[in-house]
């Protein structure tokens, strides 16, 4: 039974795209009605959470199963429950989700409007890993990077770069053959989109426009964020390059490859590199992120809050208990 359910949701992954889309329509349809009369935007909002539960959905396979992401998975399986909740608060007149609402709206518009164009999502992945590749060879590492989904060595062998769909100059190749436990003499790491940043970019353009306050703090709080983001993805890029790339973490690899279904050892130091200490140093960023960007725009607080009462049922006011508030000489 479990066998077929997780064959439904690999099946149902390929209508990842097309809802998230459909989500995006219905919360920006909700946010333009909303400028009309609120009881007009309520039924589009509340669909598009609704909706969106589904797009979690979709995704739940790929972030277990493909990416092997514990985070990630949890995540995706966390937000169907979640998304249907505030569809049923914003229903029953919880206004202020109409904030959350239109900050979702915009996350999407730029992450899919990114990933939606081919141009654009190959300037942004092949600039990344040019950054990379400087800092890496800053440190004294030399990989080859390479175009294309294949490899041909210097013996003449030939191999598929793992997972790769696109031709981009993104793949990092490192010499393996010192590894005992390599079954080929390459390791390849390869930079995708979600090795730009640009999700949680998006999160923090969502928050700051979709909120009411002055341009200028809202200037502020994107420039305490984004460029943050962004060098400190670099930085994480580098750490699983060079970590992954010269099996620097491979540590209790039978506990590992049993924990995560692993089929062969040298996936190990990725797993651990990436999925576990990276990813995990990521959660503890973006918190210290969020407080730099409520410093700049305490408006950003309302989300917060929002949020925290779906998960506690219990009403807060952070800008009291933290000592943050819009300025006075703000505009009404």
């Amino acid at each position: 039974m479990f066998d077929q359910l997780w064959a439904g949701l690999d099946a149902f992954g390929a209508y990842s795209t097309p809802l998230g889309w459909m989500a995006i329509g219905l919360f920006l349809l909700g946010a333009a009605l909303e400028y009309y009369d609120r009881e007009y935007a309520r039924p589009a909002v509340a669909l598009a959470w609704v909706v969106f539960g589904v797009f979690w959905l979709s995704l739940v396979h790929h972030f277990i199963f493909v990416q092997r992401s514990v985070i990630e998975g949890l995540g995706s399986i966390l937000a169907i429950p979640l998304a249907l909740y505030l569809a049923a608060l914003l229903w029953r007149g919880r206004d202020s989700l109409f904030v959350f609402s239109r900050a979702i709206a915009i996350m999407g518009v730029v992450y899919f409007s990114v990933v939606s164009i081919p141009v654009v999502s190959q300037t942004l992945i092949e600039a990344v890993t040019r950054q990379t590749e400087f800092l890496i060879n800053l440190l004294g590492f030399e990989p080859e990077v390479v175009s294309g989904t294949q490899i041909t060595t210097a013996d003449g062998s030939t191999f598929e770069i793992a997972k790769k769909e696109n031709p981009f100059r993104s793949t990092f190749v490192f010499d393996a053959s010192d590894v005992s436990y390599m079954e080929q003499p390459i390791i390849t790491y390869t930079i995708v989109m979600a090795c730009t940043g640009l999700g949680s970019m998006a999160i923090f353009i969502g928050l700051i426009l979709a909120v009411r306050a002055p341009a200028e703090r809202k200037l502020r709080a994107l420039a305490v964020s984004i460029p943050v983001i962004y060098v400190l993805n670099l930085f994480r890029n580098v750490f699983i390059g060079i970590t992954f790339g010269n099996q620097m973490t491979n540590f209790f690899p039978d506990v590992v490859m049993a924990l995560f279904s692993l089929e062969s050892q040298w996936q190990v130091s990725y797993i651990i590199s990436d999925r576990i200490i990276a990813q995990g140093l990521s959660v503890v960023a973006l918190v210290v992120i969020t407080w730099l960007v409520v410093r700049e725009l305490p408006e950003v607080l309302s989300i917060i809050e929002d949020v925290l009462y779906v998960l506690t049922r219990r009403e807060y006011d952070l800008q009291d208990a933290l000592g943050f508030a819009p300025p006075e000489s703000d505009p009404a």
